[in-house]
């Protein structure tokens, strides 16, 4: 890793430990720890179980953009995806989603670029279903929190935008070409050769959003891969008997994924925590449950999905290094 990059990481880190401390400022660890030791463990075994479920769906949303490329088995994808989340986890700069694709190409002889193609299309809709679960339980409760409208106002701009600009190129691909045709006239000839092929692998990953049918098991799939991951959230609940509803969990799911976007350290630790508890005192629960919940629910669900990552990696003849390497990986298969 270059200079720039432990300077990106150091400053993730520094980001979650200032999150961290804003959640437990005014706490006690021990009496954080107290309130996790008097949770239901059988509950939450069943929650870090029943994740999979969620994943397993997030699998077949995949599966749904690539048909259009090629039709990959559901049992082929669940592992990297898995790989995924494990490198997303453990190390910055999103390498899980690199490695992931990665090992499509070399699995499945899918190009690079329509691989995370497909990638960034899945990271727009899960922003358009976390405003969705944002702006449905507001409409219905009163959850004064700060931190809830601040992360709407920033989100969503973005991945509608995203959204706005992935459905044209979709629908009209020959507006990129055309774009591409004005640029690359000042472009050297190697390097707009080059780029045009990426162009067309850009217009040949967004081939999922052309055909109803792939669409629509794109949307219905990511809409109940994220309402899966609530009933996650939901289950550990009970186990702190919170007391809290269904659309509560699913205004958490909605925050704590729209704050991903603060460049913070693998996993998200500290953003999460501090706007998972945010949410939940906003709602009445009480500041320590709120925390205690944040830190098992987080842990529920980032453990046994880094593990099954770590698990499928070894079967693909790769070991821990290969996600500390995923950028060098990147490079060599773009060149």
């Amino acid at each position: 890793m270059n200079r720039k990059r432990w300077l990106i990481a150091a400053s993730g880190i520094l980001i979650s430990l200032v999150f961290l401390w804003l959640a437990f400022r005014n706490l006690h660890p021990e009496q954080v720890w107290g309130s996790i030791r008097q949770a239901d463990a059988l509950l939450l075994l069943a929650g870090a179980i029943w994740y999979f479920a969620a994943v397993t769906v997030i699998s077949l949303r995949w599966q749904f953009l690539l048909n259009a490329i090629q039709r990959i088995p559901l049992r082929s994808l669940f592992p990297l995806v898995c790989i995924g989340y494990a490198g997303n986890n453990i190390y910055p700069f999103r390498s899980g989603e690199i490695l992931r694709t990665i090992l499509l190409q070399r699995n499945h002889q899918i190009s690079f670029t329509r691989g995370v193609t497909t990638v960034v299309v899945e990271r727009v809709f899960d922003g358009l279903v976390m405003l969705t679960f944002i702006l449905v339980p507001l409409l219905v409760s009163d959850v004064p929190s700060q931190e809830v409208r601040m992360v709407a106002q920033v989100a969503a701009p973005i991945f509608l935008t995203a959204l706005v600009v992935f459905f044209v190129l979709a629908a009209r691909p020959n507006l990129l070409r055309r774009l591409y045709a004005i640029i690359g006239r000042f472009l050297p000839e190697v390097l707009h050769e080059r780029l045009s092929g990426l162009v067309e692998d850009v217009i040949n990953g967004l081939d999922g959003l052309r055909s109803p049918l792939d669409l629509a098991g794109t949307i219905v799939s990511s809409y109940v891969t994220w309402a899966l991951e609530a009933s996650v959230y939901w289950i550990v609940s009970m186990a702190f008997n919170l007391e809290t509803s269904y659309l509560t969990m699913l205004l958490v799911v909605g925050v704590v994924n729209l704050a991903g976007l603060i460049p913070a350290s693998p996993g998200q630790f500290g953003v999460f925590e501090s706007f998972a508890s945010a949410v939940l005192i906003s709602a009445g629960v009480a500041e320590i449950q709120a925390v205690a919940f944040a830190l098992t629910v987080h842990m529920v669900i980032w453990l046994p999905v880094t593990l099954a990552g770590v698990f499928f990696l070894l079967q693909q003849g790769l070991n821990i290094s290969a996600i500390t390497r995923a950028q060098q990986l990147e490079q060599k298969v773009v060149g």
